[in-house]
């Protein structure tokens, strides 16, 4: 007799005993079932246990408001979210507290900070990681791009690659490499203009975990930095179609082979701007999208040459 068969699932009862098919399959003795296990209650043999808990995971302190029991883990914390905060003043019912306890409670915070890292490594991975969290928010990156870029600076710690390098350095690189990895449209320049670091150390430390994680990048494409360009130009949608299609018939033409695509894009759309009669110059575009404007001039006789 299968073990479904013995007795009715039910989990809304702490006890089930007025089933008549609660039989054990070993004596046909009488079967109890509580909320962790279903036991025979003659031979002591035990059905089921660890039943799943089909209850809610909330908590609720009144009929409106409903809390988790707590934050998920997040790969932005060197502890994985799960550290200890100790609060100043008032306990958890917002009550005055008395001075002796103020004290006390000073002593266990300054003794809970100097006894949050175990060792200089995870330091130096709380240091990372908050770098990697404050140039997240700098640059206005999605929550996932962030939490990639958290995972990147710690498998770069695992593989040893913060030696002899800096860890804002790691931590920028980090941000690009993840960026990368999603076709996002963010150019290094951005990183570093909001890094504190300079370009060149962002630069190495990019290739290093290019090359020693090597990391799924696929080549950036010129109709990912469009949209960025037509925003912070102003241009209508009509500019961006045209410019799209432009990108698609260079990208088509091999093109963009060997050539910068934030270049591509800035001639596509100064192009698709002079075809819809818009007054902007070549200077803004270039500047925009952070090229010369003797590359952009080279991209637009090209495409004009296709």
């Amino acid at each position: 007799m299968a073990t479904r068969d013995i007795y009715e699932t039910g989990f809304d009862e702490d006890v089930q005993t007025d089933s008549s098919a609660n039989q054990c399959p070993e004596c046909d003795g009488h079967v109890t079932t509580n909320v962790k296990e279903t036991v025979c209650e003659d031979c002591g043999l035990v059905i089921d246990e660890q039943r799943v808990d089909h209850g809610p995971e909330w908590r609720a302190y009144d009929e409106e408001e409903r809390e988790r029991t707590g934050a998920p883990l997040t790969a932005a914390r060197h502890d994985r979210g799960l550290s200890t905060e100790i609060g100043h003043g008032t306990d958890a019912h917002g009550n005055e507290l008395s001075g002796q306890k103020r004290r006390r409670l000073a002593r266990m915070r300054r003794e809970q900070t100097r006894g949050r890292w175990r060792s200089k490594a995870e330091r130096n991975l709380a240091h990372g990681l908050g770098e990697v969290r404050r140039l997240a928010s700098a640059l206005e990156l999605s929550k996932s791009i962030r939490d990639q870029g958290c995972q990147l600076f710690r498998s770069a710690q695992d593989e040893d690659l913060l030696r002899g390098r800096s860890i804002e350095a790691i931590g920028a690189a980090s941000i690009y490499g993840a960026c990368r990895c999603n076709q996002h449209p963010l150019l290094l320049e951005d990183v570093v203009d909001a890094a504190r670091v300079e370009s060149t150390r962002v630069t190495n430390a990019y290739r290093t975990l290019n090359r020693e994680l090597e990391l799924p990048t696929p080549p950036m494409r010129p109709t990912s930095f469009i949209p960025r360009l037509i925003s912070e130009l102003g241009l209508d949608h009509d500019i961006r179609r045209r410019a799209n299609e432009l990108a698609e018939r260079a990208e088509g033409a091999t093109l963009t082979n060997g050539c910068q695509p934030s270049g591509v894009a800035a001639a596509c759309v100064y192009l698709a701007a002079q075809e819809q009669g818009a007054l902007i110059t070549q200077s803004t575009v270039a500047s925009t999208a952070e090229v010369s404007v003797v590359t952009l001039r080279s991209r637009r006789d090209e495409l004009q040459a296709i």
